[in-house]
């Protein structure tokens, strides 16, 4: 499998290989039906062996509903939801947390490379004023890892944002649509980047991973779990054949496999961003994962897509007559790929 010259986004890739055998076994006797099947049942075994603690697990079909869906579990509608300016919640979600929630307030926060300043965390909370009838009341508090920008939050940093968050009062969630490609990169365990740091609730995103249409949401505290059933089921997000969902998980996570796609995908953004740096191409910001951000004069981006190359514009100009790209490699990317990308941006250049 290879993705050629598709590096627009890993949503792009099709499915890896064990995903369409685990759905092949899962069409192969029949099961009861809403999540009643003993593949589901399994998959909430396995997620709670492997991030070491009881979990309340929700299959999805969408990092969108998983998102919205955690939040809504967290937030009143007359509460407030921390979040960086960037996070995808924010900017890329059509208001579904707004949606979900019945109306609650996300509030962007600044911070360098996507991660939130908890300076301005503290002053977000200091300005809204818990118990101020007038204003949105602080409720949650969501970070996204690996980011927006491909970079990752180190567990201290986790740690100190959900110590303010707790402190506060607020639940913290996770987006963890690359939480894949964040563990591959750290060498951390999923409880030491999730629950151990503070994390309350996950939204455990597998299909830029390699399936088709699958996510979790995952709860630590089974007690803020306790109407998102409900809140699934009105949300349309149960499957009737639920067992297709929990399949392609399951034989993502059953045998480490989320991880090794992750470390594939990771291997190849870093050639690219390697590739490039020699080039003379600077890079916006560190290639942790599987994103690179590429700062490229618009002729040279012109020729790139003159040669069939996908990829897309991430931010406004930083200067004059220049723009900043996002590259996104995958479980499927091959080397020869990157390779062939480095050599047209090579000539491209000249």
């Amino acid at each position: 499998m290879s993705t050629g010259k598709d590096f627009s986004s890993d949503n792009a890739s099709g499915a890896a290989p064990e995903v369409l055998a685990a759905l092949g076994r899962a069409n192969g006797a029949t099961a009861a039906a809403y999540g009643d099947d003993p593949c589901t049942a399994q998959l909430t075994e396995r997620l709670s062996d492997l991030f070491e603690h009881e979990l309340a697990v929700f299959p999805m079909f969408t990092g969108t509903a998983a998102n919205a869906l955690a939040l809504s579990c967290l937030a009143p509608p007359f509460g407030a939801i921390f979040c960086h300016e960037s996070a995808h919640i924010y900017t890329s979600e059509c208001g579904a947390p707004e949606f979900y929630t019945g109306g609650a307030k996300l509030i962007g926060l600044p911070g360098a490379a996507a991660r939130i300043d908890p300076a301005a965390l503290s002053a977000g909370l200091a300005e809204l004023g818990k118990g101020v009838t007038h204003h949105f009341q602080p409720a949650a508090l969501s970070l996204t890892q690996a980011t927006e920008c491909g970079t990752l939050y180190s567990i201290e940093a986790i740690r100190r944002l959900t110590d303010i968050a707790h402190r506060a009062d607020l639940k913290v969630h996770m987006d963890g649509a690359r939480f894949a490609n964040a563990l591959a990169a750290s060498g951390q365990t999923p409880a030491e980047a999730s629950w151990k740091a503070g994390v309350d609730v996950l939204s455990l995103g597998l299909t830029k991973n390699g399936a088709l249409a699958a996510e979790a949401v995952i709860f630590f505290d089974p007690t803020l779990a306790e109407d998102a059933r409900f809140r699934q089921k009105r949300a349309g997000q149960v499957a009737s054949k639920m067992r297709f969902v929990s399949a392609q998980l399951l034989a993502m996570v059953q045998d480490g496999q989320w991880l090794e796609l992750a470390a594939h995908a990771n291997q190849m953004g870093r050639r690219l961003g390697e590739g490039a740096a020699k080039l003379g191409i600077a890079l916006a910001f560190p290639v942790d994962i599987n994103e690179a951000f590429l700062e490229l004069d618009r002729t040279v981006a012109d020729r790139l897509r003159a040669q069939g190359f996908l990829f897309h514009p991430w931010t406004a100009e930083p200067k004059e007559g220049s723009c900043r790209y996002r590259f996104v490699t995958s479980f499927a990317t091959e080397p020869d790929d990157v390779d062939g990308l480095v050599s047209t941006l090579a000539r491209a250049l000249g």
